[in-house]
């Protein structure tokens, strides 16, 4: 399917881009050639092909679960510009 300069330029509208006059016509020459390629996928037979939402098998990776103690707070308020109560202080962001 070849696009016309008129069709690039109204795809380039709907994107909000400006384009030279070159770019139109690479743009217009890629763009079609992407479009050739999806008809042809398009020809290719499907029937007996499975419907699918992934081409991988569907394996959740993930370690154990595993219950540990924390950092101690005094350790994490170490680097702490301010703290109050044994918690961070932050400035006001509102008033």
């Amino acid at each position: 399917m070849t696009l016309s300069k008129e069709e690039v330029e109204h795809i380039a509208e709907l994107a909000r881009l400006i384009l030279s006059p070159e770019e139109k016509e690479r743009f217009r020459v890629q763009l079609s050639a992407i479009l050739d390629y999806a008809e042809r996928i398009q020809l290719l037979n499907t029937d007996g092909t499975p419907p699918m939402t992934n081409v991988l098998p569907l394996k959740t990776v993930l370690r154990d679960d595993i219950a540990r103690s924390g950092t101690g707070r005094e350790h994490l308020l170490v680097n702490a510009t301010e703290q109050e109560d044994s918690m961070y202080r932050v400035g006001r962001i509102l008033d």
